[in-house]
């Protein structure tokens, strides 16, 4: 049970280490601090749409543990922890190379379409509930980044019983939204958006760096722990 805890929250901490949800709540808030919002309102924006994020990924991962409980309901396999492994390795050399487009800023590397209707929405956003939708959306709108470290997750809530999954997917999404929280809460107490992102473009290579180093890392435990492992002691047979 540590174990797979371990393994939940090093995975939602990957996934905190992307920054569209935070990208996309600084614009928001700029917009609205543009139009003379008052703080009051401002508030309710930024919390609306962090409740928005935390609520999409709640029901992704949910949706895909359970999907995966469906093809693995006498236990997780060994060949699946393989794939999963390939995946995050694979994704953590794609991050390191191309999370963010080479131009000054901090552009992320997602469809244009995608990434053109998320700023359009953030620039229309008036209302808590469009910002709630807004947070939902840009989980969707990452999920190519996010969903390895999501699919692991999964595969480890699997090996719990069920309150301790419920306990799992609550510590997943806790973790994922620190980076979130914590902009939201600057933005709340009164920091200038301005420093916020200049803070975010001066570490944003530290930031690339982290997030395909932590997924690699946990691609090759995970290798030596649920593949050679479970292949040591199956006799070599996955």
């Amino acid at each position: 049970m540590i174990n797979s805890f371990a393994i939940i929250a090093f995975a939602a901490l990957i996934h905190a280490s992307f920054q569209l949800s935070v990208s996309m709540l600084t614009l928001m808030s700029g917009h609205a601090i543009g139009s003379k919002s008052s703080h009051a309102k401002l508030l309710r924006l930024t919390n609306a749409f962090s409740l928005g994020v935390a609520i999409m990924t709640l029901l992704s991962l949910s949706f895909i543990a359970f999907t995966l409980q469906q093809y693995f309901s006498g236990g997780v396999p060994a060949v699946a922890w393989a794939s999963a492994c390939g995946l995050l390795i694979g994704l953590g050399v794609a991050v390191w190379v191309f999370y963010y487009r080479r131009d000054s800023g901090t552009t992320l590397w997602i469809p244009r379409g995608m990434a053109r209707y998320l700023s359009d929405r953030t620039k229309h956003t008036k209302q808590s509930a469009e910002a709630f939708g807004l947070g939902m959306s840009s989980v969707v709108g990452e999920l190519i980044f996010i969903f390895a470290p999501m699919a692991v997750s999964a595969l480890a809530l699997l090996q719990l019983d069920p309150g301790m999954q419920i306990v799992g997917i609550a510590l997943y999404t806790f973790i994922s939204l620190l980076s979130l929280l914590i902009v939201n809460a600057l933005i709340g107490s009164g920091h200038k958006l301005s420093h916020i992102q200049k803070w975010r473009e001066n570490n944003k290579r530290f930031l690339q760096f982290a997030a395909g180093s932590g997924l690699l890392i946990l691609g090759f435990y995970l290798y030596v722990d649920k593949v050679v492992a479970a292949s040591a002691l199956s006799g070599g047979v996955l």
